[in-house]
């Protein structure tokens, strides 16, 4: 009997002592997240008075997405038994900015390509080219005050894969940039004219308008994000007007590798006309810019991301 007591009396003891460790393991876990917290807030802050020294700074960042699969007599499919189809996306996103007491010059490019497989039965078509976005934008602006610089853009957008500059979009303008903050720039631009290069005389032509311009570029910590508005108003006229909004988005979680998202909208006239007049069979009645039907175009890709 008094065994089966000691037995027992060790045994609570056991569970006591080890209850009492796990609470003690607990509570200096706590105390280390806590540590690392503020050790985390104390490193932002000091990556935040580093960017805002002057000089060049660079950065890049970009979204790799894949997706392939193939059916072979998989008879649930019903007549198309056989299939073979993938897709995979690209996206790169880099800067290079100076900037001085006098003056700045930021720098920008956004690639973003993708390619589609879709083989069915005796079919093979092979990878086509979908997403196609090719932009390049350099901003030099002098500074009248802390916010306000007189500045001049050049910014060219055009596709890679499928035709290249063909359409293609060349910005030259003048005007005053305001940065309301740290890391965002606004650019509006009186006097610029907007040269669109492009075989298909009927539906694209050049311009003079206003280009209007923004651009959030921030890294805090495993996180990147960019978002960026180019938009061109015609002084012509509203059908060779046209806006892009694209926004990247990743997030590191171990070696400069992670998930990332990017989605882009955009609204061009002149790419919805040269899309309609290229239709076959023909569209009756023929396209024009007064009846053609000009949809928000959009695209997005997520998968794994990498940063530099």
């Amino acid at each position: 009997m008094k065994k089966l007591i000691l037995i027992v009396a060790f045994a609570i003891t056991g569970v006591s002592l080890n209850a009492q460790t796990v609470e003690e393991l607990k509570k200096e876990l706590s105390t280390k997240q806590g540590e690392i917290g503020k050790l985390q807030g104390e490193a932002n802050a000091l990556q935040s008075q580093i960017d805002a020294f002057p000089g060049w700074k660079y950065g890049a960042f970009g979204t790799f997405g894949a997706n392939i699969s193939g059916f072979n007599n998989w008879y649930s499919k019903g007549a198309t038994s056989d299939n073979n189809s993938g897709n995979i996306g690209i996206v790169g996103n880099g800067f290079a900015n100076l900037d001085r007491e006098k003056f700045f010059w930021r720098n920008s490019l956004n690639v973003n390509l993708s390619w589609i497989k879709n083989d069915s039965g005796d079919e093979s078509n092979g990878f086509e080219g979908a997403n196609d976005v090719f932009t390049v934008s350099s901003l030099y602006g002098y500074k009248l005050s802390d916010k306000l610089a007189v500045s001049a853009l050049g910014e060219y957008r055009t596709t890679l894969i499928n035709s290249f500059n063909d359409p293609g979009y060349l910005d030259l303008g003048v005007g005053i940039t305001w940065t309301p903050i740290q890391n965002l720039v606004v650019v509006v631009h009186p006097l610029n004219y907007n040269f669109v290069f492009s075989d298909n005389d009927t539906a694209y032509e050049s311009s003079m308008g206003a280009k209007i311009f923004a651009d959030y570029t921030r890294k805090l910590g495993p996180v990147n994000f960019k978002s960026n508005l180019s938009a061109f108003q015609s002084y012509k006229s509203g059908d060779l007007s046209n806006v892009t909004w694209v926004n990247s988005f990743g997030y590191t979680f171990w070696k400069g590798i992670g998930l990332g998202f990017e989605f882009g909208l955009r609204k061009n006239k002149q790419e919805a006309l040269a899309n309609a007049l290229g239709q076959t069979p023909a569209l009756i009645p023929s396209p024009t810019f007064g009846n053609v039907d000009n949809k928000l175009q959009s695209y997005w890709l997520f998968g794994l991301n990498f940063s530099m």
